[in-house]
């Protein structure tokens, strides 16, 4: 509850349109980037960039913006609790999250909960598909997302407040400043989340969502000066606090909630001379979690982590079509908690990234990665692409890599169950991508093949007890398809994007496919404005999902349609004020994607931004 004061003074102090996805990422001049290695060598795959207008027409999760506007798949403990991503048909710790060019997935288990990130506290947020490890480290198998913040160094002074009310008694509300001259750039946001979420099950008389309701707050703060034309220091900084009753089976279980709160703080030296391009990083992070197994008692569990990176990168372009690249990284993680005693592990890492642009149709990108620690043995990773662009309309993409993941601290030192033993998952993955461009219409077609081997499961012993062991290899074969469609005429403007992902994510041994790994999912979103008013639709389409390893076919999750419906208003002369309103789960379906944890029926969120 501590951040919610400071959220609710800076309110008191105080262009809806979508854009269509694309694969490449545009770097204005002005714009000092923060994750260089994401725009410069990702030219092989798949990157889809969701900006800011994307990101104000969903709610403010991670969770809930991917789930609409992307091929990942989302198991949610109901709505606000704990979410799970599935990207490719991998597990939630093969997906890397990238915070400014940091990899911030936990060290206690390996993941990123996905309803701890809010979305408006950034400028873009970029889906990159595909092995990532030899540049982002552990976890980046099946891909990585990635958040970031932009420096810009122009004159300007901007207002943003958004606030939203809904069903459940449901609150969202975020404010950001942003101000900046040609020398100092500044970005200063808040933002609250919080609802009741009591809402009821549907096809049940008297059943709802019991304990569940959950609070956020963020504040994030960046700060960058410009020394001079060569010279560059950046500040990022977050703070996320929140707490979550988690809902209940039955009435009769003990009301439990978890608080976790998480910083991360990253300094930066970017100095550009001649052909050099220098960047020294310095990051510390936190992450710290309280389980109450009674909400009416004082005691609880807690894990607590501290990672301090140091981080060098010195880019050198040889000349206008051959650009290397070298990191040095030097990170220590330091954990303790209710059963794991005080471990630290420290790593050190070399990365060499090489792009050479041969021709104008044709460049390919290379890049190598090789980890020392104290704990586990590292493979050298690696990660090879072209880009063939014969034909103004036809472009061909081809990546091969190996990636892996590290054990996370759990695995290890779990007091009792841990196994210090364990080796890294090693993953290698192939993929074919296709992009065609036909005046308005953008589509793209990939398919891509993964193979992961020493999978960690928790498995029972004999005694009935679970522990980590590396157990299982798994082939991975899907399909990926993306389109995309705008056009303008006179005072009207359409837009059409849609998403299809295949995934035949099977255990080699048995032959059966992962639990909760679907494999169909479909996006589509069609978005229509005539002058002032913008209608919007959001279409869902999750497939079937077992939730027993031996695929029993009485044990699914089945398949689910889910709607969202949009309509914005713009006021003011300048169009710099905007009401809406939108219909979540719009045709009232009865769905879920973990079993017995119902999420919410039709509901419904009004919602006021303006922007001065």
């Amino acid at each position: 509850m501590t951040l919610k004061k400071p959220f609710l003074f800076c309110v008191l102090s105080l262009c809806q349109w979508v854009c269509a996805q694309q694969d490449t990422i545009v770097c204005l001049r002005e714009v000092v980037v923060s994750d260089g290695q994401l725009k410069s060598f990702s030219k092989s795959l798949s990157v889809v960039a969701l900006n800011d207008s994307i990101i104000e027409k969903n709610a403010p999760s991670l969770t809930s913006l991917l789930q609409f506007n992307s091929v990942v798949y989302f198991k949610e403990n109901g709505l606000g609790m704990v979410s799970s991503p599935s990207f490719r048909g991998t597990t939630a710790q093969q997906t890397a999250v990238i915070w400014n060019g940091i990899n911030i997935n936990s060290q206690l288990n390996g993941q990123t909960d996905f309803n701890t990130i809010t979305t408006r506290d950034f400028d873009n947020i970029s889906v990159r598909a595909g092995g990532g490890s030899a540049v982002y480290g552990s976890g980046a198998i099946g891909g990585s997302i990635h958040l970031n913040n932009t420096m810009l160094f122009k004159n300007q002074f901007k207002n943003e407040v958004q606030l939203g009310y809904g069903s459940f008694n449901t609150f969202d509300g975020h404010y950001k400043i942003t101000a900046s001259s040609e020398k100092i750039s500044t970005q200063v946001s808040v933002s609250s989340n919080s609802s009741e979420n009591n809402y009821r099950y549907l096809n049940t008389e008297n059943r709802h969502n019991e304990n569940g309701q959950f609070y956020n707050t963020s504040v994030n703060a960046n700060f960058g000066y410009q020394i001079n034309k060569s010279n560059f220091i950046k500040l990022y900084s977050q703070v996320f606090e929140s707490e979550r009753h988690f809902s209940l089976f039955s009435s009769s279980e003990n009301k439990t909630k978890y608080a976790d709160l998480n910083t991360r703080n990253l300094l930066a030296w970017h100095l550009i001379h001649r052909q050099f391009s220098s960047e020294v990083k310095f990051a510390f992070l936190t992450e710290q979690y309280n389980y109450f197994g009674n909400i009416y008692s004082k005691n609880s569990t807690f894990g607590k982590v501290e990672t301090a990176i140091l981080k060098y990168d010195l880019t050198y372009n040889l000349n206008k079509k051959i650009t290397l690249n070298s990191i040095l990284e030097s990170s220590q993680n330091k954990g303790s908690g209710t059963e794991i005693n005080l471990v630290k592990r420290q790593t050190f890492s070399g990365t060499l990234l090489l792009q050479h642009l041969v021709s104008s149709c044709f460049n390919y990108e290379l890049s190598l990665r090789k980890e020392l620690t104290n704990n586990y043995k590292s493979p050298i990773l690696f990660s090879i692409g072209t880009n063939f662009h014969p034909f103004p309309w036809y472009t061909l993409k081809l990546n091969l890599s190996k990636n892996f993941r590290i054990p996370s601290f759990n695995d290890l030192y779990w007091e009792d169950l841990g196994n210090p033993n364990l080796k890294p998952e090693n993953s290698y993955q192939a993929e074919l991508g296709n992009t065609f461009v036909f005046s308005n219409v953008r589509f793209s077609a990939t398919v891509y093949h993964i193979r992961i081997r020493d999978m960690i499961r928790w498995i029972p012993g004999n005694s009935g007890i679970f522990s980590p062991e590396n157990t299982d290899r798994v082939a991975i074969y899907g399909f990926e398809g993306l389109i995309n469609y705008s056009k303008k005429f006179g005072m009207q403007a359409i837009s059409i994007a849609g998403s299809y992902g295949y995934s035949d994510s099977k255990n080699e041994t048995t032959q059966k496919q992962l639990i909760y790994v679907p494999y169909h999912k479909l996006t589509a979103a069609v978005s229509y404005q005539y002058e002032r008013l913008s209608l919007h639709y959001q279409y869902l389409f999750t497939g079937a999902v077992f939730t027993q390893s031996d695929n029993n076919p009485y044990k699914i999750i089945q398949w689910y349609n889910v709607s969202n419906g949009i309509v914005g208003y713009d006021l003011g002369k300048s169009k710099n004020y905007q009401l809406g309103f939108k219909v979540l789960n719009l045709w009232n379906v009865q769905y879920e994607s973990v079993e017995n944890r119902p999420l919410p029926g039709r509901n419904f969120n009004l919602y006021l931004i303006f922007k001065l």
